[in-house]
């Protein structure tokens, strides 16, 4: 008899269906104990010993694994292979053998990088011993956690009421998103202006260029400043001619992206799908357990936390001969590539995120998966193939245009994907790519040579205005910490959801906003503890951990380190005055807290609303921050923290409505006043002023005329989240200018618009409408990105096949899947496909009796239902004539 342990019901199924009767699989639900949630559980002062329990919901588990361990002969721990599973396997040989429970049974530790009935076959016939250094990372990991927790959060609380608690990486992530937000609040736009000419070759062919000398001195981004400037520029390009001065030529290859890591798949998964952290590790823990496929259930994933980037040969060889046989030689590079991982972690002894079987493609697999489930596996399907293709390969061209004198000098630039190579198949997204591809698009130039003389055709000067930092998304965020070294990939999902869990940051239009108690968190921490949120220090533990788990340095050494600067730097938070609290707070916080009005100073905004000379402060109470008045108790003004959330508008946006109607610019084209204004819909831009209808006029019957009603302006709403600040004469122009034309659909030779409708931004192929979501922008979108959603859009819609025609009638029947799942249709009349039936397996016959049941059923109910109505109306006539007022007193005789 043999037992195996793993972490979950699904796996043990998926397992005990290779092993056979000889095993028995038991699944611990993770971990089957945790440190003591109790101050003391960590002891510095006894060599960092160590509390657990066992929790309620695993003392069942532990029971049950100890009953079934009794009569075996061999306990084989099949935990993930990563830190994290060693550590569950450590723990449940710790729990097991309490009191001698595992004299007699031979303890063995098996991993697998995949649930395949190969991969766990041969990992059962090479098992090794648990491994110490692996653990002691986990143990190290979980102290260092502890300590921060439980010694920093009580300082937390009691000098920063309202606060939740402080956790080890969560702080400096929390850090991150806090001084984003700094940077955007600090921001202020600066406008420039570019100069774009329009020319023809001698051959008439059009092309553009930009100005990128002026007076023979290059000019950077901002030396246009303003509109005088661009018009001296315009001035002088008018007045000269130009000649091809240079033709710059040369091939780019673009390498493929390397296959999924875990925070790779989670940031493109954000991209391309809109999947958050933890949906996505979800999708991918469901791919990596298994899925029945024709009655065998099998891993469609290797395993989805790695640091990795290797392949197997296996898979590379595999993934060959799928290119070859899909694409053709010309998408086969001459070798195999090699991918190896830069990063320092003990988790990269297994590989990259691929799939188990590549011949296994997503539209064989679509009947089988979850729409999410589906375009995950497609997602890391469609990676693991592209890293092994070759190189695309692009024509650059640069052409410098000069003038006689060398004064003014305009470049066009060209580039043409000559061999498409691996973007056959798939196309990396970019963070805050504005066209969403991060591909760019085809830009032809026309053919020139050197010396030819093109005629300049026009000039047109075009004002930009800086933009702030975007703020992170879940995509961006991971990166950033990535980078960083902060944290491990397998954390981030927990780490974000934890932040939003204790209020300190929210999602808004799937990007982090701080709340004012994360901020202040910050603030304190930032202030008081300045080592513990730096960046540098967090990433150096993270690299003494993994050198830990490598055995180069001994974990207890590394508490040792830290526990001595961090119980000091503790002490001396705890002699900090709430007067010091405030001050910093105060200091750090007052631009965001008491933003100035547009003309107004910072004094200004901080001026008390009631006594009109008393000073806003930050102040701390016991029920946490808030505002109030220097000139307390005399005046006792106070407000509560915080800015308005969700849609309503921050402060600054508030001053900025507060102006409106607010002059922009004017239209180029027609001459015309450009206006930001705000209706009883929220806010617009509008192109002129509404005419002022004449006075009316009387005919001589003495009845007025009937009048024309004026029309209005040209108008267009602001789209959902975009805030008055953002607005410029561009933008304004760009929304009026809506719907606008993105491009022709490659595939079907149809224009894809994009605007703005009674529901929101939207695409539009045809007949075909895709809401803009996300980061998509109505004004930005490009046709890669455009050209995406249609067909997602499209093979999300319900497919329905016909099974032939109804005996009755002749009309069609036909099979489909719509939300309520699997379904036979006859004219309006649809009924549900009974479990045990599919849509590949469903008959005519069965569909007409499906049918027909449905239609009886339908015409019972509204029989029943007349039936009632009539009786209920009968009932209502014989009571009518002689009813009766109840009598007051009988109503209260008892």
């Amino acid at each position: 008899m043999n037992v195996v342990i793993v972490e979950s019901p699904a796996k043990a199924k998926t397992i005990n269906k290779y092993l056979g009767g000889d095993y028995t699989v038991l699944a611990s639900f993770g971990h089957v104990r945790d440190l003591l949630a109790k101050d003391g559980a960590v002891d510095p002062d006894n060599d960092f010993a160590m509390v657990w329990e066992i929790g309620p919901r695993s003392k069942k588990q532990i029971a049950e694994i100890r009953k079934a361990v009794k009569s075996a002969d061999t306990l084989y721990l099949a935990t993930d292979p990563d830190r994290e599973g060693e550590a569950i396997s450590w723990h449940v040989l710790e729990v097991l053998g309490e009191k001698g429970g595992l004299d007699d049974v031979d303890v063995k530790r098996v991993v697998f990088n995949e649930i395949t009935k190969r991969a766990v076959l041969d990992a059962m016939a090479h098992p090794r011993a648990i491994d110490k250094e692996l653990v002691n990372a986990y143990l190290a990991r979980r102290a260092l956690d502890y300590l921060v927790g439980f010694t920093l959060s009580p300082v937390l609380w009691r000098k920063l009421p309202g606060a939740r608690s402080a956790g080890r990486v969560q702080s400096v992530a929390l850090r991150l998103i806090c001084e984003r937000e700094a940077e955007i609040e600090a921001f202020r736009p600066q406008e420039y202006w570019t100069v774009d000419a329009g020319f023809t070759t001698p051959a008439g062919e059009a092309f553009a260029a930009r100005l990128t000398h002026l007076d023979g001195r290059k000019l950077d981004r901002m030396e246009l400043g303003d509109e005088a400037a661009a018009a001296a520029a315009v001035a002088a390009i008018r007045e000269r001619d130009y000649r091809v001065a240079t033709i710059d030529a040369k091939k780019v290859r673009r390498n493929p992206p390397a296959p999924f890591t875990t925070s790779t798949l989670q940031q493109e998964a954000s991209r391309k799908l809109r999947l958050g952290t933890s949906r996505t590790m979800q999708l991918a823990q469901r791919l990596y357990e298994g899925v029945t496929i024709n009655g065998e259930t099998v891993g469609l994933i290797t395993y989805m936390r790695t640091d990795s980037v290797a392949l197997s040969q296996e898979a590379i060889q595999a993934s060959r001969r799928l290119i070859e046989n899909d694409f053709g030689s010309r998408y086969l590079p001459d070798q195999p590539r090699i991918y190896k991982t830069k990063a320092k972690n003990a988790q990269e002894a297994h590989e990259a995120i691929r799939p188990t079987d590549l011949f296994r493609r997503p539209d064989q697999l679509r009947h089988a998966l979850d729409p999410d489930q589906f375009q995950l596996y497609e997602l890391i399907w469609k990676r693991t193939v592209a890293a092994e293709m070759e190189s695309a390969v692009l024509d650059q061209v640069a052409v410098d245009l000069t003038s006689p004198d060398q004064a003014v000098t305009l470049r066009a630039n060209g580039s043409v994907v000559a061999f498409d190579g691996f973007l056959k198949l798939y196309r990396e997204d970019r963070d805050d790519d504005t066209n969403g591809s991060g591909d760019g698009g085809d830009r032809h130039l026309p053919p020139m040579k050197e010396g030819e003389h093109p005629a300049l055709v026009e000039v047109t000067p075009e004002q930009h205005f800086t933009q702030p930092p975007p703020r992170f998304t879940e995509a961006s965020l991971v990166k950033k910490l990535e980078e960083l070294g902060i944290g491990r990939p397998s954390t981030y999902a927990s780490i974000l959801r934890l932040l939003q869990d204790r209020e300190y940051v929210r999602l808004d239009k799937r990007r982090f906003v701080p709340d004012d108690k994360g901020r202040l968190v910050t603030a304190f921490l930032s202030s008081f503890f300045p080592r513990y949120v730096e960046y540098d220090f967090t990433a150096d533990m993270e690299e003494k951990l993994d050198d830990i788990s490598g055995g180069r340095i001994d974990w207890k050494a590394v508490l040792n380190d830290f526990w001595r600067d961090f119980s000091r730097a503790v002490d001396g938070a705890k002699e900090v005055t709430f007067s010091q609290v405030i001050d910093v707070l105060d200091e750090t916080l007052g631009p965001h807290f008491f933003p100035p009005k547009i003309g107004e100073d910072a004094d200004a905004a901080r001026r008390c609303p009631r006594c009109a000379d008393g000073r806003l402060n930050i102040k701390v109470g016991r029920f946490g921050a808030f505002i109030g008045c220097s000139n307390y108790p005399e005046c006792q003004y106070t407000r509560q923290l915080g800015l308005e959330t969700g849609d309503a508008e921050t402060a600054a946006e508030a001053s900025e409505s507060a102006d409106l109607p607010r002059t922009l610019g004017i239209d180029p084209v027609t001459g015309k006043e450009v206006s930001l204004r705000k209706g009883p819909y929220g806010l617009y831009v509008q192109l002129g002023e509404e005419e002022v209808p004449p006075a009316e006029a009387v005919n001589g019957d003495g009845k007025k005329k009937t009048k024309k009603k004026a029309p209005k302006p040209p108008r267009a709403s602001l789209p959902r989240g975009m805030p008055a600040t953002d607005i410029d004469l561009e933008k304004a122009l760009a929304l009026l200018a809506l719907p606008r034309e993105i491009g022709i659909n490659p595939n079907s030779g149809e224009v894809i618009t994009a605007g703005i409708g009674r529901y929101g931004p939207y695409v539009r192929h045809g007949s075909t409408y895709v809401s803009l979501k996300g980061d998509d922008d109505v004004l930005t979108i490009g046709l890669n990105r455009a050209v995406e959603l249609i067909e997602t859009a499209a093979e999300r819609k319900p497919s329905a096949t016909e099974l032939g025609a109804h005996p009755k009638d002749g009309k069609p029947i036909t099979v489909g899947k719509g939300r309520f799942g699997p379904y036979v249709k006859h004219e309006k009349t649809f009924a549900s496909l009974p479990k045990g039936v599919t849509m590949d397996s469903v008959t005519l016959e069965q569909a007409v009796e499906l049918i027909e049941a449905k239609r009886a059923r339908a015409a019972n109910g509204k029989n029943g239902k007349e039936k009632k109505a009539t009786a209920g109306k009968k009932k209502s006539a014989q009571k009518a004539p002689g009813r009766k007022k109840a009598s007051p007193s009988k109503a209260t005789i008892s």
